[in-house]
């Protein structure tokens, strides 16, 4: 009983220590010093809506946002169902996907010059990457200048403003995050005709 009772005791407090204090302690940790990341990294608009977090990509087919890359997550962009594809190079689904995603890309950027950047045509592992690299926005710029009926330069502005850094200087690649870039095109240009295409 004397050995039962010092396991019993042992557990109660391993369990109050690892499953209540460190949690809170942690919870209070980032909430002190890193509340934004804690809480989503919540990208808000004008009107102090919530459009999306900086860390998951969004769907945007309107001709006047830039598009990032493809999603293999659940049905597309799913958070809850994160993850890629797992189709090899070999495989006809993924070239058939590909050239699809390729037509679609020509078709709707008629002006784009050189090969479309294969992140325009590529998921990530997570099939929820927020990021493009800058010459696939810059890619985008005459389909987004000419739905938005203003001149390519000051879309190509836009774009070099929202180039993210290298982290630390070296680490990684300079990157645009996909819904940050769309949410100041719409501050800047202000918001496209509501038609969804």
């Amino acid at each position: 009983m004397k050995t039962i009772a010092i396991a019993l005791r042992a557990a109660v407090v391993t369990l109050i220590v690892t499953g209540v204090l460190y949690p809170l302690a942690m919870t209070g940790v980032a909430q002190a010093l890193f509340s934004e990341s804690a809480n989503g990294s919540l990208i808000r608009d004008n009107t102090g809506k919530v459009r999306g977090s900086s860390l998951i990509g969004q769907p945007f087919t309107h001709p006047a946002y830039f598009q990032g890359r493809p999603s293999a997550a659940g049905s597309g962009y799913d958070a809850a169902a994160s993850g890629g594809s797992n189709l090899g190079p070999t495989s006809a689904k993924l070239r058939e996907r590909v050239k699809t995603d390729v037509a679609r890309l020509r078709r709707d950027n008629p002006e784009a010059r050189g090969d479309i950047p294969a992140e325009l045509v590529t998921t990530s592992a997570s099939g929820l990457d927020p990021h493009v690299s800058p010459a696939a926005a810059a890619w985008q710029i005459a389909r987004v200048a000419r739905a938005r009926n203003v001149a390519p330069e000051r879309v190509r502005a836009l774009v070099d403003e929202q180039i993210e850094a290298r982290n630390l200087g070296v680490l990684g690649e300079q990157t645009v995050n996909v819904l940050i870039a769309n949410q100041a095109l719409d501050a800047r240009f202000g918001a496209p005709p509501s038609v969804p295409r």
